[in-house]
């Protein structure tokens, strides 16, 4: 009885499909994210040599999220996915001082794609449980975020192996994404 009263719900009320594209440097964390999201679980991971793709059902929103890999030779291959996507998770290794500003140089090189110009922008910083982790605030000027003009932006602190910070990044996302018709 209860399944079917949860059948007639999803039909009156069906989850919004979004497309997001999960990205940043290697060793950011993405995948880790993508599976402690997905399976609530955090799994051993090595290098992502092309993507990982998993529905994460979360509200009353499914998004579908590619996790790209972020290795300097895969990068030039993140375009090819930026079609219809609706959000962009940018992960950003918080302890890694030596590669913020490419990190910083491959987001906004993405930000300026015209296929990206409507796609909101959720920025996670992960690994705030090490001990030289950038705060959000220095994360956020040294990603140059606050010059970016007409466009929806959050960051959020995080730490992808204990999961805090992640469902918090992900009510604002579907919080921006439901609003949009």
């Amino acid at each position: 009885m209860g399944n079917y009263f949860s059948q007639i719900f999803s039909r009156l009320f069906p989850k919004k499909q979004i497309r997001l594209l999960m990205v940043g440097l290697d060793a950011a964390g993405k995948t880790t994210v993508l599976y402690k999201l997905k399976l609530g679980e955090v799994v051993t991971t090595i290098p992502t040599i092309g993507f990982n793709v998993e529905t994460v059902e979360y509200k009353n929103i499914s998004f579908t999220v590619w996790d790209v890999g972020g290795q300097t030779k895969i990068r030039g291959l993140w375009k090819y996915y930026y079609q219809y996507t609706e959000g962009l998770i940018f992960v950003v290794d918080s302890s890694d001082h030596d590669r913020i500003e490419t990190a910083a140089e491959e987001l906004n090189a993405m930000l300026a794609e015209d296929e990206m110009r409507d796609a909101v922008l959720l920025v996670l910083a992960n690994k705030q449980d090490l001990p030289k982790a950038m705060p959000v605030h220095e994360l956020t000027d040294r990603l140059g975020l606050h010059a970016l003009r007409g466009r929806q932006w959050f960051v959020q602190a995080t730490c992808a192996v204990q999961g805090s910070g992640l469902y918090e990044g992900l009510d604002w996302l579907s919080d921006q994404l439901s609003r949009r018709p």
